[in-house]
């Protein structure tokens, strides 16, 4: 072979190779750029949950507690010790160190004290707990309305100062100038008696609203908790109180021991965020540790315990709170999934791009099918032959596949945790590289000389194709039941291609035998035109297998991808629903009898509203008194749930069982709806429970079960916000809002105020948001559904999947129509050749282009139904591992949802190409002229 051999050949197949090119340009451009992309989303949305949640709470802390008793008298330099805890990160290894940072100073909490003096006005309050706390992000999210804050520096000689909060203050009966005597716990060993104490109320504040939920646990620095005294009868009011800086030094050197201080690590995961935070999970594991080995060398000449210095004060053990790991963890399998999702439309592209390309190569041998044979006359092997076409298609391949990675490169984003792929890119244009010889080989071997019966020989090929047929029906099995028992992964991501497939090798064993029905109809009738197309699409129905698997794929893959978008667009409007129960919804902690009732539903604000109220109660069966723990009990009223949802089949089930009719006298039990773990419990008879209120005598209140929740019920959007601060598992019980007067008031139960808009103003988030701040108060934690549906919406995960399945469905269907393109001029001549001889025995113009469209339509009807039907197939098949919730957001698995306007516009698209392929056949057989139709023929 020669440079001008090889230049000529080339010449004389330029069109497809370029057709080779632009696949192979296209596969590994993809290589490069889809893996950086896919990781730019993958780091955004754990970016996104990362910094929801801490914007929530500390992900990463430290605490400890200093030892004031190792020297005489007590002392702590706490301005120090805060301080010092900055140096902590060095003993993180890896490099870890570089991707947190401390926030804020630190903080530190003093347990419980017992406040001596002033006594708290009411009879009900037998004791008062208080805590104090030093929390310098608190300044930032309070206003002081008299008085100023605690002074880091107190003045000398003066008591350590403390601002109350205006509800605290009120239920102490103090203000600005009060003294407060607190007795301290004693520290055993060392002391006798409790320490005392006197702080000094400088400032009173209000606390303002707070959108990123700095107020969640936290609510005792607004509000004070009232709970039963243990041991004795009696209530313990609660509150908490912020103190200054200096005020841990000061109470050290009246003998009080030292306070439990934290300090706040936050996670920087900037740039590549799924990186970092697997670089950080690690040392994190071994953190507590390399802390203990570094810093924890002594002993607590007191107690006993390990004793560790940090910054020159001796301090008990350091504890880590890792909250990040379980996260990551949570976050990793919920990307297993979306990258599973995007496996099956990255594999049927390639399937789709690697059979373009080998029906581009049948064109091409087929161009060069008289010129073959020619050489192969002339005397030359096989070898050389394939060595010949190998040597005109390789380098245009490999240079497609070299600027193909070179583009992908250069247009993938940077600084993501997702790199280029340069293997499996290797491996697609191997394969197209291969692709040359194996079908040259096939075109110009040597034919088998005739040794047997041409019968035999029939059979043999019937057997063949039986066995493979059979063998892709049973790998399709054995896939898709892998695939349903463990989960899809690298290799069970092809499973749809092998449906595919499957489900071509079923049309076309049906495609001929419905042709053959219509050829007997058309056989019958009148005209020729009908009965020679359907015998031509019958004769050319077995070589149509590769475009037809090329389109049912593209169709299939399509179709499957906008039932993926649909359902996944459509739960999380439902996942919306649920997190906020109606327009919006606002949570506080606690069931005061107050909360919620400040804003009633009037027509005049354009906003109802339906309070209810959480509640953890321990049960008992009426029947055999079997004791059940730990029950959430919901009290709600159903016609304030129906106002806020008509619909709603919750509301409908509760206004329809009689939890609105009124009690006849508190002897009279309430009606209640169960869950059906607490019916199973307890499947006859009432529920009991003994209610204990301050200054009251108990009191055995009855709950009589009137009907239990259905699933539908049980996942009516009117529960989401409450039960979302249930455990899962937790027995549930719904019963009417007349019980508030009977049920005592928890602290750490809640109260959810659902809001719903009847006017366009009254939708508006910041409608929504004043009513629910002015009904619950600015500790209330508000969720609006158009805002928590945007913020779904733009989750990466979400985002990445979409745009993952919108491009692979663009590019599959681009190079379907190319495939279907080369196929039609593949088998055009034949489709020419009878027209032209059916045009000299007398055929007209309309007629040969109605033999145009007929030779054509079986195609295009056989793959809108395949395709289709495996588009509709595959997520029914896939049932047990599309699981899409964590998508959504939503109680369960959403519905899945078939877009019909995109199945039809696919449909409608391939049947508009066919009848343009068979329009310009048509128009090109009429400009033929008599020689060329002659020539034809």
């Amino acid at each position: 072979m020669t440079r001008r051999l090889i230049r000529k050949e080339t010449r004389g197949d330029l069109p497809l190779l370029a057709c080779l090119a632009v696949l192979v340009l296209a596969l590994t451009a993809l290589c490069a750029w889809a893996p950086a992309f896919a990781g730019g989303q993958e780091d955004r949305a754990l970016r996104q949950r990362v910094d929801a949640a801490q914007s929530q709470a500390p992900l990463i802390s430290l605490s400890t507690t200093p030892e004031v008793f190792t020297t005489q008298p007590p002392t702590v330099d706490m301005a120090t010790l805060l301080g010092a805890g900055r140096s902590l990160t060095k003993q993180l290894g890896g490099g870890a160190a570089r991707h947190v940072a401390f926030t804020g100073g630190g903080s530190y909490d003093y347990d419980q004290a017992s406040l001596l003096s002033p006594r708290a006005p009411g009879p009900a309050n037998t004791s008062t707990q208080l805590t104090a706390s030093y929390l310098p992000s608190a300044r930032a999210h309070l206003r002081y309305v008299s008085g100023h804050a605690p002074a880091d520096r107190t003045p000398l000689a003066t008591a350590p100062q403390i601002g109350l909060s205006e509800s605290t203050a009120r239920a102490l009966g103090v203000r600005v100038g009060s003294r407060l005597t607190l007795a301290f716990a004693k520290t055993p060993g060392v002391q006798n008696a409790p320490p005392q104490a006197e702080l000094l109320v400088s400032g009173v504040y209000r606390t303002t609203a707070a959108t990123d939920g700095f107020w969640t646990g936290r609510e005792t620095l607004d509000q004070p908790s009232r709970h039963p005294q243990e041991r004795s009868a009696g209530t313990v009011l609660a509150v908490r109180g912020l103190v200054g800086l200096d005020a841990a030094d000061l109470l050290a050197g009246v003998g009080v021991g030292g306070p439990r201080v934290t300090w706040e690590l936050r996670a920087d995961l900037s740039g590549a965020a799924l990186d970092r935070a697997r670089a950080l999970t690690g040392p994190l594991s071994q953190y507590s540790a390399d802390l203990s080995a570094a810093l924890c060398q002594g002993v607590d000449p007191i107690t006993g315990d390990i004793a560790c210095q940090v910054g020159g004060q001796m301090t008990g053990p350091l504890l880590l709170a890792d909250f990040l790991t379980p996260m990551l963890a949570a976050f990793t399998a919920q990307d297993q999934q979306a990258r599973s999702l995007a496996t099956f439309a990255v594999d049927a592209l390639a399937a789709v791009t690697l059979a373009t390309a080998a029906v581009a190569v049948r064109l091409l041998l087929r161009r060069r099918q008289a010129h073959l044979r020619l050489q192969r006359a002339r005397g030359a092997s096989t070898a050389r032959l394939v060595l010949l076409r190998c040597a005109v298609a390789w380098p245009v391949v490999l240079t497609a596949a070299l600027l193909g990675w070179a583009a992908g490169r250069a247009l993938a984003p940077t600084g993501t945790s997702g790199s280029p792929q340069p293997l499996p890119a290797a491996c697609a244009t191997v394969v197209v590289a291969l692709t040359v010889p194996l079908m040259t080989w096939l075109a110009v071997r040597e034919p088998r000389r005739p040794g047997r019966l041409r019968r035999t020989r029939r059979k043999t090929v019937v057997g063949r194709r039986l066995v493979l047929e059979l063998t892709v029906l049973l790998a399709t099995a054995a896939g898709v039941v892998a695939l349903r028992s463990q989960g899809p992964d690298g290799i069970l991501g092809a499973v749809p291609v092998l449906v595919a497939l499957a489900v071509v090798l079923l049309l076309l064993r049906i495609y001929p035998l419905v042709l053959r029905l219509v050829l007997r109809r058309a056989r019958r009738g009148r005209g020729t035109v009908g009965f020679v197309g359907a015998a031509r699409a019958a004769h050319d129905a077995p070589a149509t297998g590769l475009a037809l698997f090329v389109l049912v794929l593209t169709l299939g893959t399509a179709v499957f991808g906008g039932l993926v978008h649909r359902t996944i667009d459509d739960g999380l409007a439902s996942g919306a629903a649920w997190a906020t129960g109606s327009d919006a919804s606002a949570t506080v902690s606690g069931t005061e009898a107050s909360a919620g009732t400040t804003a009633p539903p009037t027509a005049t604000s354009g906003i109802r509203t339906a309070v209810q109220r959480l509640r953890i109660l321990d049960l008992a069966g009426q029947a055999d008194g079997a004791a059940i723990p730990q029950v959430a009990v919901i009290t709600v009223d159903p016609r304030q749930l129906a106002a806020v949802a008509p619909k709603s089949p919750l509301a409908e089930a509760l206004l329809s069982s009689g939890l609105t009719r009124p009690r006849a006298d508190a002897s009279t039990p309430l009606p209640s709806f169960l869950s059906p773990g607490l019916r199973a419990r307890e499947r006859t008879g009432d529920f009991t429970t003994t209610v204990v209120t301050p200054g009251r005598p108990p009191v055995d209140l009855t709950l009589e079960p009137v009907g239990t929740l259905t699933a539908a019920q049980l996942d009516d959007p009117l529960l989401g916000p409450v039960t979302a601060q249930i455990p899962t598992g937790t027995p549930l019980l719904i019963t009417t809002a007349d019980a508030e007067g009977l049920l005592p008031q928890q602290p750490s139960g809640s109260t959810v105020l659902l809001l719903k808009g009847d006017t366009p103003a009254g939708t508006a988030p910041a409608a929504l948001r004043s009513a629910a701040a002015r009904a619950l108060g600015p500790l209330a934690r508000i969720r609006v559904r158009s805002e928590t549906l945007n913020a779904l919406r733009s989750d990466g995960l979400t985002q990445g999947l979409g745009t993952i399945y919108t491009v692979a469905s663009i590019l599959a269907a681009l190079t379907g129509l190319l495939a279907l393109a080369l196929e039609l001029t593949l088998t055009s001549d034949e489709r020419s050749r009878t027209t032209s001889f059916l045009r000299t025995l007398g055929l007209g113009g309309k007629e040969a282009g109605a033999l145009h469209f007929l030779q054509l339509l079986p195609l295009a009807v056989a793959s809108a139904v395949g395709g289709t039907l495996l588009g509709l197939l595959e997520p029914r098949l896939m049932a047990g591992t599309l699981d899409l919730r964590q998508f959504t957001g939503g109680p369960a698995q959403p519905a899945l949802r078939t877009d019909y306007s995109l199945t039809l516009a696919l449909v409608a698209g391939v049947t508009a190409l066919i009848l343009t392929a068979a329009a310009t056949e048509t128009v090109l057989a009429r400009r033929r002229r008599l020689a060329a139709v002659l020539r034809l023929t």
